[in-house]
């Protein structure tokens, strides 16, 4: 992430020394790796002066930062927090003990500028949970304005898990970007992008996201923002929608992007539905007396066999 954070930067006119890079990294052998991938790339970081547990050994106390990038591990349990129940970074609640989704939310949140923004990647699950005062959480996020926009991504995106996810995306102000941006003013608003049917099957078990994908998706995102160069913003049906945090708070405070998207309209081919529950009938008939034919000739082979 920090690595393609400093291209983007040098792709978009700006130098490497424009950004200051810190992290923190609990695994030792992933801390020591990250800090070389960093070295030999000249990418001067504050990763901590050792390996430490993010939750119960800050090693940025102080740190505001203005871009948050987070892949955190999803749903786990074994993270202490019964130990941290009266830790000041539960602004919004406490993190139940058997999950750390919002603890990991809230974690980010307590590291942002007033100008900050945050890209988390999450469990599908974050988004409706209610156990454990989660929901609770979730709402009063919702209600503070912080939440800007929630992604769906399609499944089977990484290897290490199936499980399907989301990218949370936070901001401290919606308002109307920098003072140089003059962005829209967002506040009170949050955009729900479904990119669940995007991205292209590499193999059997793993699916890779398009630059056209990824192209789509920061565009909405971009164009909702209301940022200069783009060709303004539009519902999809099917694909996004944007909601008011009373919209938002009559669906109950889920956020999961079909229910405020809905679904795509599909297209109409001119054939009578009758028509087609018939012609679909006959076809299924078909395939039926097909598989019969295929299993007696199987039949036959194997007692041929046996003689």
């Amino acid at each position: 992430m920090f690595v393609q954070s400093e291209r983007f930067v040098e792709a978009h006119g700006g130098k490497r020394n424009d950004i200051a890079v810190y992290g923190q990294e609990s695994n030792d052998t992933t801390w020591r790796l990250a800090k070389m991938n960093l070295a030999i790339r000249g990418i001067e970081a504050d990763l901590g002066p050792r390996w430490a547990d993010t939750f119960h050994a800050d090693l940025h106390p102080g740190l505001k930062a203005d871009f948050i990038l987070a892949n955190p591990p999803f749903n786990i349990s074994d993270w202490g927090g019964e130990q941290l129940r009266d830790d000041p970074r539960w602004a919004y609640g406490v993190p139940p003990a058997g999950n750390a989704n919002y603890a990991w939310l809230q974690h980010m949140a307590s590291k942002l500028s007033p100008r900050g923004v945050a890209g988390v990647v999450l469990a599908n699950g974050s988004l409706t949970t209610q156990q454990s005062g989660e929901g609770e959480i979730r709402r009063k996020m919702v209600e503070d304005d912080l939440l800007e926009c929630i992604v769906a991504l399609p499944p089977q995106l990484f290897f290490t898990t199936g499980i399907p996810a989301c990218l949370w995306f936070l901001n401290r102000n919606k308002a109307n970007g920098s003072a140089s941006d003059h962005w829209r003013d967002r506040r009170g608003e949050v955009v729900f992008i479904d990119a669940r049917q995007l991205g292209e099957m590499t193999d059997r078990t793993h699916r890779e996201l398009t630059d056209a994908d990824i192209t789509r998706i920061a565009a909405t995102y971009h164009a909702w923002r209301g940022e200069p160069g783009t060709s303004g913003y539009a519902d999809i049906s099917g694909f996004c929608a944007s909601a008011t945090l009373a919209q938002i708070a009559e669906n109950g405070f889920v956020l999961t992007p079909g229910r405020h998207i809905g679904t795509e309209t599909p297209e109409d081919d001119g054939e009578p539905i009758a028509e087609k529950i018939g012609r679909l009938k006959g076809e299924l008939l078909v395939a039926f007396a097909e598989n019969d034919r295929l299993q007696a000739g199987i039949r036959a082979a194997m007692e041929r066999a046996d003689v």
